[in-house]
């Protein structure tokens, strides 16, 4: 489990990022390059980084599934994701 402030600062990205997000359009759109720079850091969407919505955990993230590697894993295997089997041949 990752640390509850590491949660918790990438949360309060997401909440920067939704803020801002027509503001930083339309200063790109228009050439305001200045009042861009402006802007907070964290406004900028690509300070975020994705993380397991259950762990918080940053590696082994699978993207359809919003979980990581072993959290999907154990989800899984206890039939609590639709449609995902284990595989055998």
């Amino acid at each position: 489990m990752a640390k509850k402030s590491i949660i918790a600062r990438e949360r309060k990205r997401e909440r920067m990022v939704a803020k801002y997000a027509a503001l930083r359009k339309q200063l790109k759109e228009e050439g305001r390059w200045e009042e861009l720079d402006k802007l907070p850091r964290n406004s900028n969407s690509i300070r975020l980084h994705n993380r397991c919505k259950l762990t918080g955990r940053p590696k082994g993230y699978m993207r359809q599934f919003g979980l990581c590697r072993v959290k999907f894993r154990e989800m899984a295997l206890d039939g609590k994701i639709p449609g995902v089997t284990k595989a055998s041949w």
